[in-house]
């Protein structure tokens, strides 16, 4: 039988540890996957050797889940019901956000709707202790659920900048110990920006009423103090992201999943994949024409145009073919069919083609790959809405009103026009840190190679041992890539920038800055994010105060907790 699969000991390793069943193989996980999501042999054909080749890498959780005896769901996070402003409110949030981690979901939060601190109770003739302090109630029920043995929980904490207890907020998480398993983002409006810009009076506001004003730029650089030296809190363009939204007419998103790259409505939930772009590489070699040894590299349009669509359809039968935590997200999944296929590897993919990341030919070939996905794939909604439907909501004239719609290519908003779509969003860049190490470590989402070397700790029969894990690229074609340290913020900002244009969800992308970057600069970064049309920006600065300390740490005692981490040792992000 043809090897498929990972090669690399530790790929192999994480790829039956976290995806297989006992005793099951590389080829039988795939040949399990194949087997549930077709409609047809001949789907069941194509998709079976897109899986196995390792083309498209579906995300973690339907790897794990579809197909299998195990009760958990196969997508990856979801979005909480809006959290009313009362005890039982608060603490059905819980309960639900409990039951969704215990089937092997993560789940993001709006804790906006919840009063500021010192706000009158009036039926207890009291004060509200305020939105963090309730924070602290479902960081608890996180830790339990990890503490069950389960899938490590990940939870996404927002709070809009409007909010009275914005400063509280932003504090949360300065120091090693409280809200361990949240990430925290700041929902930052669009009239705040412009105060800013500005230099104009800031109001703080609760149930429409103004609690306090603020100045924007004190506030800002509070944000922003706390991200270079904390990581966090990270920022969403909470006006961006919903005036983007293809589904503005039905739904109001506050909040996104725990990394970021899908917004959400409550009980909106993701369903996430990426194509691995490496393995659309092809070599000729032609010694009639290229000096001996030379090697022609190209990038294969025609077959990764050819696997989009039945991709598209094997995520599509995900959401009928799998179990969810509630019926409430089951029901908006099915009313809504939103699905996030992204990339992988593109990094490695440009590097191999001889394109220097970040550069202007790896732009315009993040540009190309990114607008051949979103044509191919809404082209392909569009005719399967003709033999399936169209999605529950979809309504015509108000969807094809959406700015991302507009952004199509004619012939697709004309086949778009003529039939619907099958799914609402269908494009979303996960940081797919974990299912790229499993395909040999190519680099992970839109992100820079980390380092052309790393080590990574493993358990194996013979105790504890720790490997070299080499990049793709470099490993298979002996390309030196540009490691993240070399990577200037404002190629990080064109590579978020110019996928954010092709992504009808969001984009996880880290922007590393370096130690020689100015505290204007910096700042200044977030503000041209902003301009961009950027839904959000995060930034990781390893000098900061909570990674210093992390690198500091052995990398087998490493404690990644419970939120998306960034591994100080390989640069990866994973979210659980």
């Amino acid at each position: 039988m043809e090897k498929y699969g990972p090669t690399l000991q530790i790929s192999e390793q994480i790829h039956k540890e976290k995806y297989r069943g006992t005793n099951e193989s590389f080829y039988e996980s795939m040949n399990r996957l194949a087997g549930a999501l077709h409609d047809g042999e001949e789907h069941r054909t194509k998709i079976k050797d897109i899986f196995l080749d390792q083309r498209f890498l579906p995300a973690g959780r339907v790897q794990a889940a579809v197909g299998s005896p195990r009760q958990t769901t196969a997508f990856n996070c979801f979005v909480s019901q809006t959290i009313e402003d009362s005890t039982e409110g608060i603490m059905d949030g819980a309960t639900n956000a409990f039951k969704t981690m215990r089937k092997g979901g993560g789940i993001g939060y709006d804790f906006s709707t919840l009063r500021y601190r010192g706000a009158p109770i009036q039926t207890l003739g009291s004060k509200a202790s305020g939105a963090v302090s309730f924070m602290d109630i479902y960081d608890a029920v996180c830790n339990t659920v990890s503490s069950a043995g389960n899938r490590r929980g990940a939870q996404m904490g927002v709070l809009r900048i409007d909010h009275p207890d914005i400063e509280e907020f932003i504090r949360a998480k300065q120091n090693d110990g409280r809200l361990k398993n949240f990430n925290i983002s700041v929902a930052v409006t669009d009239a705040f920006m412009e105060a800013l810009e500005n230099d104009e009076a800031f109001d703080l506001v609760w149930d429409g009423k103004v609690v306090d004003t603020i100045d924007p730029s004190a506030l800002w650089d509070e944000i922003m103090r706390a991200t270079w030296e904390w990581a966090e809190p990270g920022v969403l363009f909470i006006d961006t992201i919903n005036e983007q939204n293809n589904l503005r007419y039905c739904e109001y998103i506050a909040a996104t999943n725990p990394c970021g790259e899908q917004p959400l409505p409550p009980y909106g939930a993701c369903l996430l994949g990426s194509f691995n772009l490496v393995k659309y590489l092809t070599v000729d070699v032609d010694y009639d024409v290229v000096p001996a040894g030379k090697e022609i590299r190209e990038f294969n349009w025609e077959q990764f145009k050819h696997d989009i669509p039945h991709v598209v359809r094997a995520l599509d039968n995900v959401i009928d073919r799998t179990i969810f935590p509630l019926p409430e997200q089951e029901s908006e999944a099915r009313n809504k069919r939103r699905i996030g296929m992204g990339i992988t590897g593109f990094a490695n993919a440009s590097e191999i083609l001889g394109m220097e990341y970040g550069g202007e030919e790896s732009i315009d070939f993040l540009d190309k790959v990114m607008s051949v996905l979103k044509n191919t794939a809404y082209m392909y909604s569009a005719e399967l809405s003709i033999e399936k439907g169209t999605f529950p909501v979809y309504n015509a004239r108000s969807y094809h009103d959406s700015p991302f719609i507009k952004g199509l290519d004619p012939i697709t908003r004309e086949v778009v026009g003529k039939y619907g779509l099958r799914n609402s969003h269908l494009i979303s860049i996960a940081p797919a840190g974990t299912i790229s190490l499993t395909a040999d470590n190519v680099s992970s989402g839109i992100e820079p190679v980390f380092a052309l070397e790393t080590q990574r700790t493993i358990n194996t029969e013979e105790g504890i041992e720790i490997v070299q894990v080499p990049d793709y690229a470099y490993a298979n074609y002996r390309v030196e890539g540009k490691v993240s340290e070399q990577v200037t913020m404002d190629e990080h900002l064109d590579v978020l920038a110019i996928a954010q244009r092709h992504v009808d969800s969001a984009v996880s992308k880290t922007c590393n800055v370096g130690e020689d970057v100015s505290w204007e600069d910096f700042k200044d970064l977030y503000v041209r994010a902003w301009k961009a049309g950027c839904k959000g920006i995060t930034t990781f600065r390893a000098s900061g105060k909570r990674f210093g300390v992390l690198n500091a740490v052995p990398v087998p005692e490493l404690d990644e907790g419970a939120a998306c981490f960034i591994d100080p040792s390989t640069g990866d992000k994973s979210c659980g």
